[in-house]
């Protein structure tokens, strides 16, 4: 099956710019600009779209929910609903708390591993989307609270390591969306990360 809706997960205002739980959002929002892709704001949707015409290819959706983090899931099924885009056709670009900064997974099932943006989707689309997932791990310190740390913004030397590797995520993106889950997983997927949110759970009631 196709990509054919992309979502990247965030919490819309401006002070939740920058924060490691927005990873989502600025990487879907540096992709729509490598691509010289416009943002609209639709009044039937929740939710910013841009629309990609690919060359030689379908069109893909890009779309970053208003809906908050925590009802990510409501406004993904509307654009999926509208459009007619079946589960295995969405991709969800999101970050992840068990994966060391600098690096992508590609995943195809799973729980929600505690994010809650992610029990959203599990629970409007019930499974079958794609995950892009984010490494903005490991938390530190370590007894900081994990709300705290996930709406916290990354300091100015993760901020430097974000800023360098967001090629790679527009390009691992771009590979996901052009070539499907199964090459994605083969080439971005090189290191085994140490925790996997279907054995870490992050306690639910993180984010606004």
């Amino acid at each position: 099956m196709s990509i054919l809706l992309v979502a990247g997960l965030g919490n819309p205002g401006r002070e939740y710019a920058k924060t490691r739980h927005n990873a989502g959002f600025a990487v879907i929002e540096a992709f729509a600009a490598r691509h010289a892709l416009t943002w609209k704001s639709p009044a039937r949707f929740e939710a910013k779209v841009a629309r990609w015409d690919r060359p030689a290819g379908r069109t893909c959706l890009l779309a970053r929910p208003m809906t908050f983090m925590n009802d990510s899931g409501r406004a993904v099924r509307m654009l999926a609903d509208f459009y007619k885009v079946p589960p295995d056709g969405v991709a969800v670009v999101y970050d992840d708390l068990t994966i060391e900064l600098g690096r992508i997974k590609t995943t195809v099932r799973g729980s929600a591993g505690g994010h809650n943006g992610v029990a959203s989707l599990l629970e409007h689309l019930t499974g079958g989307f794609i995950r892009y997932r984010i490494g903005i791990g490991p938390k530190h310190p370590p007894e900081m609270d994990l709300k705290d740390f996930v709406l916290g913004k990354f300091t100015p030397d993760e901020q430097t390591i974000f800023d360098q590797q967001l090629s790679n995520y527009i390009d691992g993106l771009d590979l996901l969306i052009k070539q499907g889950p199964d090459q994605a997983m083969n080439q971005l997927n090189r290191r085994t990360d140490q925790h996997d949110p279907d054995q870490t759970q992050v306690p639910r009631d993180l984010h606004p």
